[in-house]
């Protein structure tokens, strides 16, 4: 459906658009390197370019994601030969995608491989060391996982150049078997502790994991001569100087959304990015934890977030709180957004409408009326079913997420919104 000025239209009433439900080949098991919530399908990324393609009449040369996550966006333009910015505020997330952006030799990966294993095992750990350690650790791990953990953290630093790509493919690596080894409840959507869980046993869990990311490697197919950079920062602090991109390919955070600071706590704590994980928190779109003032928020909202935080203020005061701020930030991202594309480029974003405590939060509506706000035109908005995203739609009374399938059914869609400038 293309929209112009008017958006008081039933966004549930648009029809589901089978052109963006399923790819054309399977995925390369570059995406499964490292678990991550909510990715959205490999294949938008390259149906978006060849859509816009054809569309526009134009060539594609720099593909952007603001919200980067894992890199999924990142690593499908680079397979498309297309050139990629992206920046995400989760360091977690920024070590993920720029591992995926990379092609490593073999050889050398077994070589680095070998030297760790081999450092290892000459590696002792003080009771002492344990005790120091992160209380938040402490409560994670249990002492014999810490102990091979910091010996196997050591050991990586130990044998690979700081400034060299591979530390990337190695400290993802140590990043993904963190919750495996932890008493972490296995596939759990929130930070929950699974007592009766039999931590792995570290050194053959970081084996397993090295055989699965090296398999991936051997079937990586990206450009060579693609230009990769991924910022780790908060993308409403960037400046934009010029217009440099020519498709932007995203999927906003839902403004009830999960805490990736919570959820990623494992890896940034052991990774030493934070001391607390809490502090990631902070400047991230959609989190309950903002710091911000509720009056001035408001009075910056269109009108559609308007309506819906005035009926969530009536529910619960410190939800409206932070979806103003969500709405707020998303109205400066779609700004920036619009001036960091060139002539005749376009914005693709990936998001779903969701409910909190009987209060419908549209969220493909409000995007829709910011974009217009700022510029963009001939805007299509379509929707696909959610299939392998990792993403529950399935919500608590409280409208938090949950796997119980006994519990509302809030969100099965999500929508494709298409701007130009």
């Amino acid at each position: 459906m293309n929209i112009n000025n008017n958006i008081e239209i039933d966004f549930d009433a648009i029809p589901i658009e089978t052109f963006w439900n399923i790819g054309d080949k399977a995925e390369n098991r570059m995406h499964r390197i490292h678990a991550y919530p909510a990715k959205f399908p490999a294949f938008i990324t390259s149906k978006a370019i060849k859509y816009i393609e054809e569309q526009n009449n134009t060539d594609i040369n720099w593909v952007a994601d603001m919200f980067c996550g894992c890199g999924t966006t990142a690593y499908e333009a680079t397979r498309n030969g297309k050139n990629f910015w992206g920046s995400d505020i989760n360091p977690v997330a920024t070590l993920i995608a720029k591992t995926k952006s990379q092609l490593y030799k073999d050889k050398t990966l077994q070589i680095y491989f070998d030297l760790i294993n081999t450092e290892f095992s000459k590696q002792k750990v003080s009771r002492e060391e344990i005790r120091n350690i992160n209380e938040r650790i402490k409560y994670w791990f249990k002492d014999k996982q810490i102990e091979d953990l910091l010996k196997l953290k050591y050991s990586i630093y130990k044998s690979i150049p700081k400034k060299s790509k591979y530390l990337y493919f190695f400290l993802t690596a140590f990043s993904n078997i963190l919750k495996p080894t932890s008493v972490w409840l296995t596939k759990s959507i929130k930070p929950q502790v699974d007592p009766n869980k039999k931590p792995a046993n570290v050194i053959d869990a970081f084996i397993k994991q090295f055989e699965m990311m090296r398999k991936a490697n051997l079937e990586n197919d990206i450009n060579k001569k693609s230009k990769v950079n991924i910022e780790n920062i908060n993308f409403l602090n960037k400046k934009i100087r010029k217009p440099f991109v020519d498709l932007i390919v995203t999927s906003p955070p839902y403004v009830t959304s999960y805490e990736y600071a919570d959820l990623h706590q494992l890896s940034t704590l052991w990774l030493g990015y934070v001391q607390d994980f809490k502090d990631l928190r902070n400047g991230t779109i959609g989190s309950l934890y903002h710091n911000s003032d509720f009056k001035k928020d408001a009075k910056l909202l269109n009108k559609t977030g308007e309506d819906i935080v005035f009926k969530l203020y009536n529910k619960d005061k410190r939800k409206a709180c932070s979806t103003a701020k969500y709405f707020v930030d998303m109205q400066k991202t779609m700004k920036k957004s619009y001036d960091m594309l060139n002539k005749n480029g376009a914005a693709l974003f990936v998001i779903g409408n969701t409910e909190y405590k009987g209060v419908r939060i549209n969220n493909a509506k409000h995007l829709v009326e910011t974009m217009l706000n700022v510029g963009f035109k001939d805007i299509e908005v379509t929707k696909r079913k959610i299939t392998n995203k990792i993403l529950t739609p399935y919500r608590d009374k409280n409208g938090k997420f949950t796997t119980d399938k006994n519990s509302r059914k809030v969100y099965a869609e999500e929508f494709i919104i298409i701007g130009r400038k």
